[in-house]
């Protein structure tokens, strides 16, 4: 398994995988090193997370190899369906899958995510719109969701 340690506007990104597919992403609470010669494997995914924050993609190209349960994978492939700019309910997102009363199962699916960003698990929220649970933190899922606002807040001052 390759790894790389990038910089991102959320704190340092520890990136993961192989020839299979990208294993993981996750923002770390931790400086690491940034990695000087991004592995082989790795560079689309530098690339491509680059151009997200830079606001230059919405839509993620990645072979994606995560490692969870079939119920956990399920749930991941239906967070990839959530368009940017767009969020959905764990109520909605469990109506999707088929059972609502899945809802907690879904949720704790949802926090088992290992592809932060790329599978975008922060597009979920709370029935109320409340922003509930992110293993980043919800500080970053507030940003997260800020960039891909479709509503930008205007500047009061010019530059």
């Amino acid at each position: 398994m390759e790894e790389a340690h990038i910089n991102t506007p959320l704190g340092i990104a520890k990136i993961t995988g192989d020839v299979n597919g990208l294993a993981s992403i996750t923002v770390l609470n931790s400086d690491e090193p940034i990695t000087d010669v991004i592995p082989e494997v790795l560079e689309d995914a530098v690339y491509q997370l680059t151009e997200y924050f830079k606001e230059e993609r919405k839509v993620f190209n990645l072979t994606l190899n995560p490692e969870g349960t079939d119920f956990q994978k399920r749930v991941w492939k239906a967070l990839e369906e959530i368009p940017y700019g767009k969020t959905i309910s764990y109520m909605d997102l469990s109506k999707t899958l088929g059972d609502p009363k899945a809802i907690r199962a879904v949720a704790a699916a949802n926090g088992k995510n290992p592809l932060w960003i790329v599978i975008p698990c922060h597009r979920v929220i709370g029935s109320d719109g409340s922003l509930t649970g992110y293993a980043g933190g919800l500080h970053r899922k507030k940003w997260l969701l800020e960039l891909e606002s479709p509503a930008k807040q205007q500047s009061l001052f010019n530059n």
